[in-house]
């Protein structure tokens, strides 16, 4: 069973016959005499977009001994992720959280401060630095694994071919047997509502602010919102979330998601959930938002010095002429592809971001080894059922699996097993002991069917939990694991027990 786990894929399934790759390539043949500035000679493998995606495909494709071209338009790479998504905001995170800790709680450790303040530029100066020595990292990657690289901006000429408009002024074209598209995805915009990178803003500008604004909106309760609501309250802001949706990050399990809005609220964050952004006014010094209830009402004026749009992203695939190659896509804009990542276009392929299933670096980056693993003749898999989720806040919720309302859904008869961090030696040791973990295991079989952690460190702790799904473990299995002591692990181990039997510190 466990085997038979490892090969599961979900993503909506494709059929193209032979004749209809022997159509699109007719269709396009007389694409191959124009008279473009020559490239380089035929790649097995071009990528379109330098991401997670893109680049892991590049590199793991080159290691697969396939001559191999990436092209990325944005000049550095890793994407949206490395340059203004993961990366940049997990430095503000963490050196926002240290002067919030050197605020509020040094002292109860016996480390005294006469004052503590914010130095922004050089908070900035360090996120910049991070980023930039990680982007040179994976052009180091580059060179060590012969992958080319492309500066530019790529668009198809046919479906073996790729032309560039480079970063320098020129033209190439780009030539490959398979051709990757990873061009990942972009801010999701709001009718009415124009994104400046000043007042208005996205993820991008909320990382880049010049100044901490005094009060400070935030448009959707997901992931994005939350975490850098979360930096600018710590720095300073007072924040306030306006959602659509009756809760906070739909895909949370339920009773962590309560716990988890209390938590934010206790670190003063207001929420506005069930309400609809009506206009935005930014013809004064600030920002004007009218709003009311999402099921019609009274209007209320809300008033904002910066506001953050992050009500989701949506796949970017502009300019790269899919419509003239008839890469079918949804209704969403997501490229539709196979269990092998084929698209309806013989030798066109697509990963990531615009591709159904989650929305996240790391899924971007099994998609890309997968693929290049089935072009390459082997056997790749990926389980977006397998895959996790973090909000990287403090404390921080994990997740994999299922949620307890959809084993509910499904009829399965379960058993929940829970433990507080509270009870946990390691947490209280360091005086952070917020959350608990929670485990979902099928009745009959002991089988995990999720695991929920909210604790300082949940993004480290979930993956003894992705492990265990993977291989079909069962709770016991997890109980029954030596864990070191003093450890915040041990919190898993103790709700493992609750599942199958009880737990021993509580």
């Amino acid at each position: 069973m466990a085997m038979a786990n490892l090969a599961r894929r979900k993503a909506t399934t494709l059929f193209s016959s032979s004749s209809k790759h022997l159509c699109n390539a007719a269709k396009y043949s007389w694409i191959l005499s124009r008279g473009f500035a020559s490239g380089s000679d035929e790649n097995d493998v071009v990528v379109i977009g330098g991401g997670p995606g893109g680049y892991v495909a590049a590199i793991k494709a080159a290691q697969l001994g396939l001559k191999t071209t990436c092209i990325e338009k944005r000049g550095t790479l890793g994407g949206t992720c490395l340059n203004v998504g993961c990366i940049p905001s997990k430095a503000l995170l963490h050196s926002s959280h240290m002067y919030h800790e050197a605020k509020h709680s040094f002292a109860s450790h016996g480390v005294k401060l006469s004052s503590v303040e914010v130095d922004l530029p050089a908070m900035m100066a360090q996120k910049d630095k991070a980023v930039s020595n990680l982007t040179k990292g994976i052009e180091g990657l580059f060179k060590k694994n012969k992958v080319n690289y492309v500066k530019g901006y790529g668009k198809f000429l046919s479906p073996s071919e790729v032309t560039v408009d480079t970063l320098d002024g020129g033209n190439t074209i780009v030539k490959g047997k398979n051709i990757i598209i990873a061009t990942g995805s972009d801010v999701k915009s709001l009718p009415g509502i124009t994104i400046d990178e000043e007042r208005i803003v996205s993820s991008t500008g909320a990382l880049a602010l010049t100044e901490v604004p005094k009060k400070l909106i935030v448009i959707g309760a997901g992931y994005i919102g939350l975490e850098m609501g979360s930096v600018w309250g710590r720095l300073g802001s007072e924040v306030t979330v306006v959602e659509f949706a009756p809760d906070i990050v739909p895909t949370m399990d339920g009773e962590i998601r309560k716990q988890f809005q209390r938590s934010l609220e206790k670190q003063k964050m207001k929420f506005m959930l069930k309400t609809k952004v009506v206009s935005v006014d930014t013809t004064g010094s600030g920002v004007k938002l009218i709003v009311e209830p999402a099921a019609g009402g009274d209007q209320t004026t809300l008033e904002a010095d910066v506001v953050l749009v992050s009500a989701g992203r949506t796949p970017f695939t502009a300019g790269l002429q899919l419509e003239k190659l008839g890469v079918e896509t949804d209704k969403a804009g997501r490229i539709l592809v196979n269990e092998r990542f084929a698209t309806n276009v013989s030798g066109v392929y697509a990963i990531g971001d615009v591709i159904p299933g989650p929305m996240l670096a790391h899924k971007a980056e099994e998609d890309g080894v997968a693929c290049v693993e089935y072009i390459a003749g082997k056997e790749g898999h990926v389980d977006y059922d397998m895959v996790p989720g973090v909000v990287y806040t403090h404390p921080e919720v994990a997740y994999v699996g299922k949620t307890e309302e959809q084993v509910k859904a499904l009829g399965v008869d379960y058993h929940v097993g829970k433990f507080p961090f509270l009870a946990n030696s390691r947490a209280k040791a360091i005086d952070d002991a917020e959350g608990l973990v929670k485990i979902l295991a099928e009745k009959e079989t002991d089988k995990i069917l999720g695991v929920h952690i909210m604790a300082p460190n949940a993004g480290e702790l979930i993956h003894e939990a992705v492990l265990a799904l993977q291989y079909g473990a069962s709770s016991e299995d997890i109980a029954r694991t030596c864990h070191a002591h003093p450890t915040m692990s041990e919190a898993l181990k103790e709700a493992a027990m609750a599942t199958y039997d009880k737990p021993i510190h509580i």
